[in-house]
């Protein structure tokens, strides 16, 4: 392989991409709109969650409550009513996820400290956010029991008991628990997939559809050459897109990299280089560029996006769907840079994920280059 015949085509490839300004504005476009739709709108924290509220009690002790609710950050109440119908109506319409119905003997239950019920209904219909949402409700209620406890011992003038056992919690890496903090490097997985998808699947198909592969195999230019060429250009392109989008993850979603980013940028490159030759081995293949471009993106897009880990839990899935996650290389990728993002470790840790996926990248250049002898023969 000589350097002078490699440097050849990419230039060559340059020049295409310079010509397609169409290709080369999505290329750094997508990236782009990927990263503010999944930052903005791919939350997983909880936060107002609508609240309807029917209060029988209409006492100073359930106002109390419901101040603890309407004070909290979870919860925002955007209406009292006096029947289950308004309440079951909001919830049908989808305007509110909680109601909660505060009976009529609360305060006398209360004052007589008996124990007094109070009904949390939750829209099933969103199953995480409702269980997250009734799960804040009822610790709310324990607050509220606390509080009342704590000062009817102070009004009899006994101290306040100390529970045997207190258990402190915190979180390491992620203090806040902002779920930018871990969706967006999963996001900078996802850009790579599809701008790999959609550039390097077209180019050796482009070649076979205008007619121009004939007169480049009757050239002393070699498969490798050829190949290695037209891969460089999209290399360029899609470290550009990883260093648009780690420096807007940065000051638009203040998500900070607390490890070196030296070896971030390193995994993105040779994730990278995985992810184009995968989409130059379906160019080759398939030597159609709309063929070769749809199924580069649904076998890269889908599996980094479902079973990586980005957004479900590897963890949680059944065992065969686990399995079947061990060759999908986003999920190595993925976890090297929460490592590198959240917790500043490097190699010593994140090694066994780096060599894997190091492996994929020389089974996708070894697949490209020996299905392209093929062709070429």
């Amino acid at each position: 392989m000589k350097l002078q015949r490699l440097l050849a085509v990419a230039r060559k490839e340059f020049i295409h991409v310079a010509r397609d300004w169409r290709s080369l504005f999505l290329s750094l476009a997508i990236p782009v709109i990927l990263i503010m739709l999944f930052g903005y709108a791919l939350t997983l924290d909880l936060r107002k969650v609508p609240m309807v509220v029917w209060d029988q009690s209409q006492s100073s002790q359930s106002r109390d409550l419901l101040a603890l609710f309407s004070g909290s950050p979870y919860f925002s109440i955007i209406g009292y009513y006096d029947n289950y119908k308004n309440l079951q109506l909001d919830l049908d319409r989808g305007n509110a996820m909680v109601a909660v119905v505060i009976p009529s003997d609360f305060a006398q239950k209360i004052i007589g400290q008996k124990k007094v019920a109070i009904q949390i209904i939750g829209d099933g219909s969103d199953a995480n956010t409702s269980r997250l949402a009734m799960g804040y409700a009822a610790t709310v209620g324990m607050i509220y029991s606390a509080n009342i406890t704590a000062r009817k011992m102070q009004l009899a003038g006994r101290k306040n008991l100390s529970p045997p056992v207190e258990m402190v919690s915190r979180s390491w890496y992620n203090p806040d628990l902002r779920s930018q903090n871990v969706i967006i490097p999963g996001i900078i997985a996802i850009v790579m997939v599809v701008i790999a998808a959609m550039l390097t699947s077209v180019t050796i198909a482009r070649e076979w559809e205008t007619g121009t592969m004939e007169q480049l195999i009757s050239t002393p230019l070699k498969g490798p050459e050829l190949i290695f060429g037209k891969v460089i250009p999209y290399f360029v392109i899609g470290m550009v897109d990883v260093a648009l989008a780690v420096a807007m993850g940065k000051w638009l979603f203040d998500v900070p990299i607390v490890g070196a980013s030296g070896l971030l940028f390193a995994m993105a490159a040779i994730f990278l280089t995985g992810a184009l030759f995968w989409g130059m081995s379906l160019s080759i293949i398939l030597k159609s560029q709309v063929l070769a471009n749809q199924i580069a993106i649904v076998s890269g897009y889908l599996p980094t996006l479902i079973l990586s880990g980005f957004v479900f839990a590897i963890e949680n899935m059944p065992g065969p769907i686990q399995c079947i996650t061990y060759i999908v290389p986003a999920r190595y990728f993925i976890a090297i840079l929460r490592g590198i993002y959240l917790k500043g470790i490097g190699l010593e840790i994140l090694w066994l994920d780096a060599l894997l996926l190091s492996v994929y990248a020389l089974v996708m250049i070894f697949l490209a280059n020996r299905k392209f002898k093929f062709k070429l023969e």
